[in-house]
C-alpha cells in the first residue's frame, strides 16, 4: 500500500529540507499519561547525527506526574539513581509533516536505555511486547479510537485564568448528530481534520455529541501499533490548532455533570493471510470459537485492567446510569449499555471497548485488551450468553468506580502480571498510587462549598 500522504521518507525530508521547505524536526516520545514529550531540532541536526542515531531525554519522563512533579516510587528513574538520560530512538516509519506547525515534521521514538535494549515501562513498549505475543501466533491486531472532545471558546490561557469554571462553550446545546450545531465550530474542526490529513492520517468523519460544545473526529483503523501513533499526535495536534484559533479543547474524561468524553476501542485479528480470525458465519453470531474465547477474556478480566483504560482520579466519574458510559461488564450484539460491544461482521467483525475515556494512553489500553483476550484463549474460557435489554440494570460484575480498586485489581492481577511483567506492572501500580496520593491532599472546591460556613 502506498504511502499516505504527508507521511515522508527520510529522502523526501532531505528534499524539503534542501529547497527551505523544512527547517524543524520534532522527534517525540509518549510518556505514561499519553502526552508526547520530545525536542524540537533543527532540520540540519536531525539530518547529521540523530536520524541514523539517536538523542537523548532525562528519564523522569516516565516518572513524574500530571504536572511534571518528580515523585517516589519508581525504579527506573529517581534522585537515588541520579535521573539519567535514556534514548530516543526515531522510528522512521512515523516521519511525517506536521502543516499546523508550518516547515516542521514530526518523528516518533522508541526509548531504549544506552545499550539500545528497550524500555520495558514505556508504553509504545507495552503494546509492542503485546503485538509480538499475536505475531507468535500469526496474529495481527488491527484497532481504532473514538476520541472524544468538549471546545470552548476561552484560550487555554484564559481557562486557567478562570480557574476553569465559567468557561463558554463552542455550542451552547446538545448537538449530537446536528449539522447546524457542528457549523458552528466547523471552521475549527475543519483546520483540524485537513491538518491531520496532511500528517498522513485517514480522516473519515465529523460529528456532534451530547455534551455542549462536545464533538468527534473519527479516523479509518489501522494496524494497532499505527492507530496509537495517529492517536496520540491527532490529540497534540487539535490542542496546538485550538490554540492557535484563540479557542480551547479538552479530551478530560468527565468535564461537568453531563456525559463525558469517551474514548471507544474498536479491535480485530488477522492471520498471516488477511483472514479474520474473529469471523465464522456458519458459528452463533458469525463469532469464530477463538473470538469467543477472546471476548471472555475481555469480560473475565476486564477489572485487572481497568487502571489501563481508566488511568486517573476523573475518569471514574463517567461511569454513570444512562450516560452512554458503561457500568456493568457484559457483552452484547450492537448494544451500547454493555461495556464490550460486538459489532461488524465478516472482515469487520470486532469488540468495542466503550470503558477507556478521552483521557486514556492508547497504547496501554489496547496492550490491556491484547493481554486479556489472550488469557481468555489460553485458558479456554466460556463466552456467557449475549446479554440482551439494559445492562445498567442488570445483576453483573461491575466496572470498578474508583481509582483505589482499580489500583488493587491491576495489582492482583496474575493475567497482568503474565503478560505484561512485574516491572510494567508495579510501574503503573505506582502511576496510579501517586494519581491517588494528589488527589487525597488536595482541597477541593466541594468541601469549600460544604464546609466553609455549614460545618
Amino acid at each position: 500500500m502506498p504511502a499516505r500522504t504527508g507521511m515522508l521518507t527520510l529522502q523526501q525530508l532531505r528534499d524539503l529540507i534542501s529547497v527551505g521547505r523544512i527547517d524543524t524536526v520534532q522527534i517525540a516520545m509518549t510518556d505514561m499519561q499519553g502526552r508526547l514529550q520530545g525536542k524540537r531540532l533543527s532540520a540540519e541536526y536531525f539530518l547529521d547525527e540523530v536520524a541514523a542515531h539517536e538523542t537523548e531525554a532525562c528519564s523522569y519522563l516516565l516518572a513524574v506526574d500530571v504536572d511534571m512533579n518528580t515523585v517516589s516510587g519508581y525504579e527506573t528513574s529517581s534522585w537515588e539513581t541520579g535521573y539519567g538520560d535514556f534514548v530516543l530512538k526515531p522510528d522512521l516509519s512515523t516521519l511525517r509533516n506536521i502543516p499546523w506547525e508550518p516547515g516542521t515534521a514530526l518523528v516518533l521514538a522508541d526509548v531504549t536505555d544506552h545499550h539500545g535494549h528497550p524500555v520495558a515501562q514505556s508504553p509504545r513498549q507495552v503494546l509492542k511486547k503485546q503485538l509480538a505475543r499475536l505475531a507468535e501466533r500469526g496474529w495481527t491486531a488491527y484497532a481504532g479510537t473514538e476520541l472524544e472532545f468538549m471546545v470552548f471558546n476561552d484560550s487555554y490561557q484564559e481557562a486557567f485564568g478562570k480557574g476553569y469554571r465559567d468557561m463558554q462553550p463552542a455550542v451552547h446545546y446538545n448537538g449530537d448528530y446536528s449539522l447546524l450545531g457542528g457549523a458552528i465550530v466547523e471552521p475549527l474542526l475543519k483546520r483540524i481534520r485537513t491538518g491531520m490529513t496532511g500528517a498522513g492520517m485517514y480522516v473519515e468523519s465529523a460529528k456532534g455529541e451530547c455534551n455542549l460544545g462536545q464533538q468527534e473526529i473519527a479516523f479509518r483503523y489501522a494496524d494497532a501499533l499505527t492507530t496509537c501513533d495517529n492517536h496520540v499526535i491527532y490529540k497534540t495536534g487539535a490542542k496546538t490548532i485550538a490554540q492557535q484559533d484563540g479557542k480551547s479543547v479538552t479530551f478530560m474524561a468527565k468535564y461537568d455533570h453531563r456525559e463525558g468524553n469517551s474514548c471507544h476501542i474498536h479491535l480485530s485479528l488477522r492471520d498471516a493471510d488477511g483472514s479474520p480470525v474473529m469471523a465464522d458465519p456458519d458459528r452463533p453470531h458469525g463469532m469464530s470459537e477463538m473470538m469467543e474465547h477472546f471476548l471472555a477474556g475481555q469480560l473475565a478480566f476486564l477489572r485487572d485492567f481497568t487502571l489501563l483504560y481508566a488511568p486517573n482520579i476523573n475518569s471514574y466519574k463517567r461511569y454513570a446510569h444512562g450516560s452512554f458510559a458503561p457500568t456493568g461488564i457484559a457483552w452484547g450484539r450492537d448494544n451500547r449499555t454493555c461495556s464490550m460491544r460486538v459489532v461488524g461482521e465478516g472482515l469487520s467483525l470486532r469488540v468495542e471497548n466503550r470503558v477507556p475515556g478521552g483521557d486514556v494512553n492508547p497504547y496501554l489500553a489496547i496492550a490491556g485488551m491484547i493481554a486479556a483476550g489472550l488469557a481468555g484463549i489460553e485458558r479456554n474460557l466460556t463466552l456467557p450468553p449475549e446479554f440482551t435489554g439494559n445492562a445498567y440494570d442488570a445483576d453483573v460484575p461491575r466496572v470498578p468506580d474508583m481509582l483505589s480498586e482499580a489500583v488493587d485489581m491491576f495489582s492482583w492481577s496474575e493475567p497482568a502480571r503474565v503478560a505484561l511483567g512485574n516491572d510494567v506492572v508495579e510501574h503503573y501500580i505506582n502511576m496510579g498510587r501517586v494519581e491517588l496520593a494528589a488527589f487525597q491532599s488536595t482541597v477541593t472546591d466541594w468541601e469549600r462549598f460544604r464546609s466553609f460556613e455549614r460545618m
